[in-house]
């Protein structure tokens, strides 16, 4: 299993990466995993302002539904919509073609509030 040093993970198994203002959001592989085959993915519109822990959407599995939760405060510039039309993107590369969201962060402190790869691990048990 997967998990990028360059990514900063939430307890909800979110991940995140920031380029400078612009934070991209989606599901760890372990989260991933754990759903099963992927079917369907609900994203926020775009210009919606997200909090921290915030739901944002729902995606669901074969198996189950669960809440998607924002790791940063920011409002939403943009929706994968390669993720929306085809879901399974996200077991196939949840940490790249598979991002849900990007966001305008507008605090990036709130980063200190993440995990980083090796806590995550910690977490998981991996």
């Amino acid at each position: 299993m997967n998990f990028p040093e360059n990514l900063k993970y939430s307890k909800e198994h979110e991940w995140v990466k920031v380029e400078g203002d612009v934070a991209i959001v989606g599901i760890t592989e372990f989260a991933q995993d754990e759903l099963g085959d992927i079917v369907y993915v609900d994203a926020p519109d775009v210009g919606k302002q997200l909090s921290q822990n915030q739901t944002f959407g729902v995606i669901e599995s074969v198996k189950t539904v669960s809440d998607l939760y924002s790791p940063l405060s920011g409002e939403v510039i943009e929706v994968n919509a390669a993720v929306v039309n085809t879901p399974e993107l996200v077991n196939k590369d949840p940490h790249g073609e598979g991002w849900i969201i990007k966001l305008k962060a507008n605090n990036l402190a709130e980063l200190n509030n993440l995990m980083d790869s090796v806590a995550y691990r910690a977490l998981i048990g991996k």
